[in-house]
């Protein structure tokens, strides 16, 4: 799947993203700090374990003590850098969204902030409102009489609630996701992508594996047969059973996780004629209708074998076991929203079940997500305007020139590379468009109607509004201005159909980019962050696009063999890491992230070396400028999971849990001169075996 390549996987939140605000955009107001964040230099030398030998185990030497002490929270599955800052993120927000909440007078934008916000925490109201919320979906889904109907309803479900661009191995249990994006062999015009859907677990494996994965089937049965009788639906236990069953099914036909990283074999366009003849089973005509894509006449199919084969189950199951599975997701979506043993029930399932997570978020927490969810640009511009310095970005765009030039002498020094190539790789890094901090232009949202008594409500016609605002864009101009994520989410990101960064206001702090740190430290963690972005757009996804986004083979055969055999010896070292005795870390899957470490890196390191402008590196505490850029590396993948969490990650996630990111170390030979790494340590590897790919 080409997806949005994310710097690390994150989890989803329950609603689509809309926003506005009315007030300026740019940062500015948050004052220049003149000390690190962490010890003396933006490095926390108290979380280091120095007993442990960095050439046997460099996140242990680096962050043995931090992992030792350090808890995760009850309301986690896990505890990261990214972890830190999101908690960061959430209280300032937390502050604008209950003062948006608290005033009577606001009017507009803001308005809609703290009545969305209002609605959500007022459990009370929930409370007594009952099912009264899902009343009308839930009858007519009672009201289906025949395939045509059904097809309709599927249709009235989707959303864009699914983007070809994200990194997470994203899921939805909408029958179908929707993207609206350049197309892949047009860029200036949108296409719809559909793509596969219709699970309540994260992934096919969950349905079609054994061993934990059978347990885990149950659990989802029961949690089914929980949430229908307290809807008082009849027959729980039995309808349990067809709707698994049903998902079972479905889960067989899905494309697997790697098939659907194939970006080239996603790349299918059907006509409203293919549909009948390729997928028989639904009434296309009435599903186009209920999704309101009627006119529409050509449609970019991801998956076609899972189009078809989930066709085929729309015409041959029962319209009952049909009706009973649009039901309990239907509760089971709106469950977040409703009254307490829902929103309990959901939390036992796909929080503590499926990831482990002893305790749910405070509900603040949660409401602040929806918020965020619904109308997060309107809360991330006055997030901005408070948390996020105009120095931070001037720092930020220095460090984007030196990553780029130091990437453009790394295309300039491969032996192996055609000059062909080669000027193909320049035209692409020329046209890289970086965006830091916050969007340029702001969304607006003057038809969404908030109420602050209408919780759920508020969520829907949050989603059909962000659905609507997708499926305008089909018949206009491409443009390349849209944020994918919040300023106020800690990620990254680059968008190969766009040949464009983005980096988000709260991701810009420590131990990320620290103003007053050393630059070795800011150059080992944002520096790093900024290459591995820069390198997704050349990665095993990113180079199969040229500077505008097209789908194009843009290399030569030659170079192309000896970039795809660099990536393999990577998917090799990666494939061999153990998490647990019966699983192992998936190279292929982790591919284009690893390829993005691997080379972000080492850019990372000779842009480090470019700002010295030929100086000798300071010796701070001991430790020389290499290695407190390593250090700066494997302090931003200091990270802590639930075991439940961690086996997810490392089933469906396209990421290496961090332990093993940072042990991507041993592919840099700056590395082993910096901490003396000699044969025979753990970590080491002979110089013909280290990977180097761009």
């Amino acid at each position: 799947m080409l997806r949005r390549t994310f710097l690390m996987s994150v989890p989803a939140v329950t609603l689509v993203g809309l926003a506005a605000c009315q007030n300026s955009g740019s940062g500015g107001a948050a004052a220049t700090r003149t000390t690190p964040v962490f010890g003396t230099f933006g490095f926390d030398t108290a979380g280091m374990d120095r007993s442990i030998s960095p050439g046997d185990d460099f996140f242990g030497y680096a962050n043995g003590t931090w992992a030792r002490n350090t808890e995760i929270p009850a309301d986690r599955s896990s505890f990261n850098s990214f972890t830190r800052l999101t908690i960061q993120a959430d209280e300032r927000t937390k502050v604008i969204i209950e003062e948006a909440a608290a005033d009577n007078g606001a009017d507009g934008e803001r308005r809609k902030i703290g009545d969305f916000y209002t609605a959500f925490m007022n459990e009370t109201a929930i409370e007594q409102a009952g099912l009264t919320p899902v009343r009308d979906e839930l009858e007519a889904i009672a009201g289906i009489r025949d395939v045509s109907g059904l097809s309709r309803a599927l249709g009235q479900t989707l959303r864009a609630d699914v983007d070809l661009l994200n990194m997470t191995n994203y899921y939805t249990d909408r029958l179908f996701g929707l993207w609206v994006s350049q197309d892949f062999d047009e860029p200036t015009r949108n296409s719809p992508y559909l793509v596969q859907g219709g699970l309540g677990m994260p992934d096919r494996a969950f349905y079609l594996d054994g061993g934990r994965m059978a347990e885990m089937r149950q659990n989802y049965r029961a949690h089914i047969v929980q949430v229908l009788t307290l809807a008082r639906i009849a027959e729980p236990e039995a309808k349990a059973s067809r709707i698994l069953a049903l998902e079972t099914a479905i889960a067989g036909v899905h494309a697997t996780a790697e098939q659907t990283n194939d970006v080239k074999a996603g790349n299918n366009h059907w006509s409203q004629a293919d549909f009948t003849a390729r997928a028989p089973g639904i009434d296309w005509v009435a599903w186009r209708e209920g999704a309101g894509l009627a006119q529409q006449e050509t449609f970019v199919v991801w998956q076609p074998g899972a189009v078809s084969g989930i066709a085929a189950l729309v015409g041959s199951q029962s319209l009952d076991t049909w009706k009973s599975y649009l039901t309990f997701h239907a509760l089971d979506r709106a469950s977040p929203f409703l009254p307490r043993a829902f929103d309990e029930e959901h939390f036992s399932f796909y929080g503590s079940t499926l990831s482990g997570t002893p305790e749910q978020p405070p509900r603040w927490r949660r409401g602040v997500d929806a918020v965020n969810a619904a109308l997060g640009e309107a809360v991330g511009q006055i997030y901005v305007e408070r948390h996020f310095s105009e120095n931070s970005k001037t720092a930020m765009e220095g460090l984007v020139q030196n990553l780029i030039t130091a990437f453009g002498q790394r295309i300039d020094g491969l032996e192996w590379m055609s000059d062909q190539t080669r000027a193909a790789a320049r035209r692409k890094l020329e046209t890289l468009s970086v965006s830091i901090g916050y969007p340029e232009t702001w969304r607006h949202y003057s038809g969404l109607e908030v109420r602050p008594d209408q919780a759920w409500a508020n969520a829907e016609r949050a989603g059909v509004f962000e659905y609507q605002r997708n499926l305008a864009k089909l018949g206009r101009a491409v443009t390349h201005d849209e944020w994918y994520m919040l300023p106020q989410t800690v990620n990254a990101l680059n968008i190969p159909l766009e040949n464009r960064l983005i980096f988000p206001a709260a991701i810009l702090e420590a131990p990320f980019f620290d103003e007053a740190a050393d630059a070795a430290i800011n150059y080992g963690g944002i520096g790093a962050v900024i290459g591995h972005e820069i390198t997704h757009s050349f990665d095993s996804t990113g180079a199969l696009f040229d500077e505008l986004g097209r789908l194009r083979d843009w290399w030569t055969p030659q170079d192309l063999a000896r970039f795809e055999a660099a990536g393999q010896a990577l998917v090799a070292q990666y494939n061999a890491y153990q998490a647990f005795p019966d699983l192992h870390l998936n190279g292929e899957l982790t591919l284009g992230e690893n390829i993005a470490d691997v080379a972000g890196l080492a850019t990372a390191h000779d842009a480090y070396l470019l700002s010295l402008n030929g100086a000798d590196a300071p010796e701070l505490e001991g430790f020389s400028g290499d290695q407190r850029f390593y250090l700066g590396w494997a302090q931003v993948w200091r990270s802590k999971d639930r075991d439940p969490a961690l086996r997810n990650a490392i089933l469906t996630g396209v990421h290496s849990p961090g332990p093993w990111r940072v042990r991507e170390v041993r592919n840099q030979d700056p590395w082993y001169a910096a901490f003396e790494v000699q044969p025979g340590q753990a970590l080491y590897l002979a110089e013909a075996d280290r990977v180097e790919v761009w």
